[in-house]
């Protein structure tokens, strides 16, 4: 069954956090329901609709910072009070607007996510969990990785109190009291999660969870052994989600899945006689989705999802017709409702024009005068710079709240643009003087009401710097805000939690008189995913695959001692030349040592070689569509007289072209790699072989994979 849902927007709010709006739920089955919302002025208000009119029912004062809601009430009964969480303070409301609970937590960090569940409330600040009930410390975790998200089983059907937590490092964290049951690796980093059908399904133990590269998946929470149910992957590379609920929009008695995401999609998933979801309507906004949630709002028996996006809109999609259609020659009459709309809507046009024009006047009054102050006009940037594994790019989003002007970029390290469709800015590239280190600087032109532009980046490894972005939104004065991203050593490579032993692999051993703080420091520095505080525990180990080259990497550390092995000599190269970098600058003399293994050359090219094989053909390919065309033509159009292999390049010749486009340099990238790989590898056995390169060059544009595995064993010679 396919929804047919239409959009009505209801009203603004301030700039929002993600999850700070909620549905309140009505006695009556189908009633209208009040809406909740929170926003980063620190304003709290609850409204209704009334007539197509937007009823506050109370607002309470500007403060911090909200950034997180939730409703909450004694087990079994209707969750109607609403708990925000502000800072490191936890204040609690009832429907009427009452306050009736204000606990400061004097927690060292901010709130950033909150569960409550009866008289038991679970808080996650960055890496800090804390259980608390009756407002009463109980428990409490550090963990080794940012939180994300948190959420506890259903208390009224699970015995134990089973929390769960979303954190970046690509891992649920089930907790049993202050303690870890154990680590469940996802698709992703989790970045929110939900009970599945509300209660947790049929046993009340499972958990939806959804990441920030915009996958969704099903986890079994078991006490022993976890089980992922299904999985659903992100196919058309759509943002990452933000927030999740289930509700049944189709009216067949099976709860649905309703997904907002950061790129401002909203999806409904049916289960029908599946157990996996499949699509059922889709739709994008223009901003972020931070908050959304199946109900009633608008109209009595029309099912509804209600959606809140980071710039403070609070929008409908809704099942009630909102168009009367005619025949041909009829005419659709307004009722006295629609017509006392629209002349409302026209009278407080009037007023704020005639209130634009008043304040304009006044302001060239003020600047004209010698006691003028020029303020700059401040602006919230929400940004994302994530890495991802499906084509080894990063997604840079930029969303603000007032329409963007435009965007300059400025890199100091080599970095390619790659094309994305979700962006229709239009792009121009200034001339860089690369001696000085500068390496980039183009600017994006927006198009009018653009509040969200996504880029996509790709860089090199071993060429790291910073890259930076100057926001400048639509505003008067002009002002602008430069937002810094880090391009690491080991940019392409991401975090795991799987290692192949079977591979061979070469070992770069550092010691010197160091801390565990400051050669996690230098890690942190080489490798992106990373917590910045240095993890609980003597030792340190990490596992990073390249997203580029499906190599993988080993990092074991600890106080005075750090072991990395990788089957890539190219990876170890790099980091033996900037963690020896990074400790010169700090005048911290170490001892290295390297073991390289040589059957992880040819092991490495073989990985590389069905990338280099389909890039080389691809390339062939699209060389090869013009002189088919003119073939074509001068034959008189016919395909018939061609092969089989010409006529199909000729027939996907637009899809290769795309392709081709898409991947700019992306062949020039392997060769760059594998010459890399070829003058490490001689590196460590102290011969320069650059004067080879012409030779390895030749070999790869005749390109045979033992040829090129023999050139690495004679060296070129």
């Amino acid at each position: 069954m396919e929804l047919n849902l239409t959009r009505v927007d209801y009203m603004q709010v301030g700039v929002t956090s993600p999850r700070t709006m909620k549905l309140l739920p009505e006695k009556k089955h189908k009633a209208p329901q009040r809406v909740a919302v929170a926003d980063q002025t620190g304003v709290l208000q609850c409204f209704n609709m009334k007539k197509g009119e937007a009823q506050v029912a109370f607002k309470t004062l500007p403060g911090t910072k909200i950034t997180r809601v939730e409703l909450g009430g004694a087990l079994g009964s209707p969750s109607d009070k609403v708990f925000i969480a502000t800072g490191s303070e936890v204040r609690g409301f009832t429907k009427k607007g009452k306050q009736f609970l204000g606990y400061d937590t004097n927690l060292t960090e901010s709130i950033k996510t909150m569960w409550v569940s009866g008289s038991h409330l679970f808080l996650g600040g960055n890496y800090i969990f804390n259980h608390y009930i009756d407002c009463k410390d109980e428990d409490y975790y550090l963990c080794s990785d940012r939180i994300n998200d948190v959420l506890c089983l259903p208390m009224d059907r699970i015995q134990e109190v089973t929390p769960v937590l979303a954190c970046q490092d690509r891992v649920l964290r089930v907790l049993n009291k202050s303690n870890m049951l154990y680590e469940f690796e996802v698709t992703g980093p989790p970045q929110s999660l939900a009970l599945f059908s509300e209660e947790g399904g049929e046993m009340g133990d499972e958990v939806l969870y959804g990441t920030t590269d915009g996958k969704i998946g099903l986890v079994h929470i078991d006490r022993t052994t976890p089980s992922l149910r299904w999985g659903v992957p992100n196919d058309k590379r759509l943002g990452g989600i933000l927030c999740m609920d289930n509700f049944d929009m189709s009216g067949d008695g099976i709860e649905d899945l309703i997904v907002g995401r950061d790129d401002g999609t909203i999806e409904v998933f049916g289960y029908d006689e599946a157990d996996e979801p499949i699509p059922k309507f889709s739709v994008s906004l223009s901003e972020s989705i931070s908050s959304l949630q199946g109900g009633v709002v608008a109209s009595q028996g029309y099912e509804e999802i209600v959606a809140c996006t980071y710039a403070g809109w609070i929008q409908g999609l809704t099942t009630e017709p909102q168009q009367k259609k005619a025949g041909p020659g009829d005419m659709v009459p307004l009722g006295a409702d629609t017509q006392n709309k629209l002349s409302t809507l026209k009278s407080e046009i009037d007023t704020l024009q005639a209130k634009v024009l008043q304040e304009r006047d006044k302001y060239h009054i003020a600047a004209m005068s010698d006691k003028a102050i020029s303020a700059v006009p401040q602006f919230d940037v929400n940004d994302k710079f994530s890495l991802n594994r499906d084509d080894a790019s990063y997604i840079l989003s930029i969303e603000v709240k007032a329409a963007i002007d435009n965007v300059l970029l400025q890199s100091d390290v080599p970095i390619d643009l790659l094309d994305t469709e979700k962006n229709s800015a239009v792009v121009s590239y200034s001339s860089c003087d690369t001696e000085n280190g500068n390496f980039l600087l183009a600017t994006y032109r927006c198009q009018a009401n653009t509040t969200r532009l996504e880029l996509k980046i790709r860089s090199i490894e071993g060429q790291y710097g910073t890259l930076q972005a100057y926001i400048t939104p639509r505003l008067q004065p002009k002002t602008c805000q430069v937002r810094q991203y880090k391009i690491k050593p080991l940019s392409l490579h991401q975090r795991t939690h799987v290692l192949d032993d079977t591979r061979p692999m070469n070992t770069l051993k550092l010691t010197g008189q160091f801390s565990l703080a400051e050669i996690h420091s230098w890690v942190s520095y080489c490798l992106p995913e990373i917590p910045e505080r240095t993890p609980p525990g003597d030792s340190i180990n990490f596992y990073f695959l390249s997203t580029f080259l499906d190599t993988q990497l080993d990092c074991l550390y600890k106080k005075g001692e750090g072991t990395f092995r990788s089957d890539n000599i190219s990876t170890i190269s790099i980091l033996k030349d900037v963690l020896s970098k990074e400790a010169t600058r700090r005048k911290i003399n170490l001892n290295i040592s390297y073991e390289l293994e040589e059957n992880s050359i040819p092991d490495t090219l073989r990985r590389i070689h069905p990338k280099l094989e389909y890039q080389l053909l691809l390339a062939k390919k699209v060389q090869l569509i013009d002189a088919l065309k003119e073939l074509q033509i001068h034959e008189g159009g016919g395909l018939d007289f061609m092969s089989p292999e010409y006529r199909q390049i000729l027939e996907e010749s637009e899809t290769l072209k795309d392709e081709y486009k898409k991947q700019p340099c992306h062949l020039e990238r392997l060769y760059g790699m594998i010459t890399d790989l070829f003058i490490d590898k001689f590196k460590f056995k102290g011969t320069n072989v650059k004067t080879k390169v012409p030779q390895l060059l030749e070999v790869l544009d005749n390109y045979e994979l033992q040829n090129l595995v023999d050139f690495f064993n004679t060296g070129g010679s």
